[in-house]
């Protein structure tokens, strides 16, 4: 459904996206994860034509998005970061803008307003402006206006940022929803939980390109989780020992003679996942950083 190939974009001397790639197939939820400024938003931007690349191209269904402009477009329900309504129009209203901005007139619009309404647990703020609404009502809201016209692309781009539990739970059972019904899901999110939730692939992007694609089991499979055991005796502390080989590592602790009172075994889930992706990040600038004093030495 959606294709992108080597897209560039600078603003200056800052290179937003360095030759990112990401395909997300109907039916399938990509959580696009990474450290602020690894590129997630422009990457949005660009699909939904609002910004354009340097270099690169994007299909979306049958469509050159780059040069089918309106008619790739049609085919996208987008969520920004920071919400876009009008405040002092009622959640209905908002609506029928947004379907009919899809193609939706009469009664396919009335009736497509009110599955999103019900979906989003929004029936009854339906006759309320935008303004008067919470955050997390605000968020159902905008989520509500890219899921209206039930496109086949949906871009969600940190769509339960602040949002209370009921605003996520509301979110996650819908885009659930829409994936299982065909559509294809670019959901970003620095909530790694709601990743599992959704049984989302993960593309990990990191200055500028998505640099590991995959399931959560491939991505972590090497990661080291951690093994914590505690003792019988009060004056023996617990411990926490990072492995990759929770089996040899309890051997080795049996073998030296020490008898656990209990053992749990905690495998590399997401956050481990991210935790490694960050460290990278400031692994990197530093070495940058000492390339730099070495240069001007």
């Amino acid at each position: 459904m959606l294709v992108a190939n080597g897209l560039v974009k600078s603003y200056g001397r800052h290179r937003a996206l360095d030759g990112f790639d990401l395909t997300v197939e109907p039916c399938e939820i990509v959580g696009l994860i990474g450290h602020n400024g690894a590129g997630k938003t422009t990457f949005v931007e660009i699909v939904t034509g609002l910004v354009r690349p340097d270099a690169g191209r994007i299909r979306i269904g049958a469509y050159d998005a780059l040069r089918s402009g309106r008619a790739a477009r049609r085919l996208v329900g987008v969520a920004p970061q920071e919400p876009a309504l009008y405040g002092s129009v009622p959640v209905r209203d908002n609506l029928r803008l947004f379907a009919g901005l899809a193609g939706l007139r009469g009664q396919q619009r009335d009736a497509a307003i009110t599955q999103v309404l019900e979906e989003l647990h929004l029936s009854a703020l339906a006759d309320r402006p935008v303004g008067v609404l919470s955050g997390g009502q605000r968020r159902r809201v905008q989520a509500a206006t890219a899921m209206v016209g039930s496109p086949p692309l949906l871009l969600l781009d940190e769509p339960t940022a602040g949002a209370d539990p009921e605003t996520r739970s509301a979110l996650l059972a819908a885009v659930r929803s829409r994936a299982e019904a065909g559509a294809a899901v670019v959901y970003t999110t620095h909530y790694l939980p709601e990743l599992v939730d959704l049984d989302a692939t993960l593309a990990l992007a990191r200055a500028g390109r998505v640099i590991a694609r995959g399931t959560q089991e491939e991505l972590t499979r090497n990661l080291p989780g951690e093994l914590r055991v505690s003792f019988a005796d009060p004056a023996e502390p617990d411990l926490r020992i990072p492995t990759t080989d929770p089996g040899a590592d309890l051997a080795a602790l049996l073998h030296s003679g020490r008898t656990p009172a209990s053992v749990d075994v905690r495998r590399a889930d997401l956050d481990d996942l991210y935790r490694s992706l960050e460290s990278a990040v400031v692994d990197n600038a530093a070495t940058e950083s000492m390339e730099a004093r070495d240069a001007a030495a």
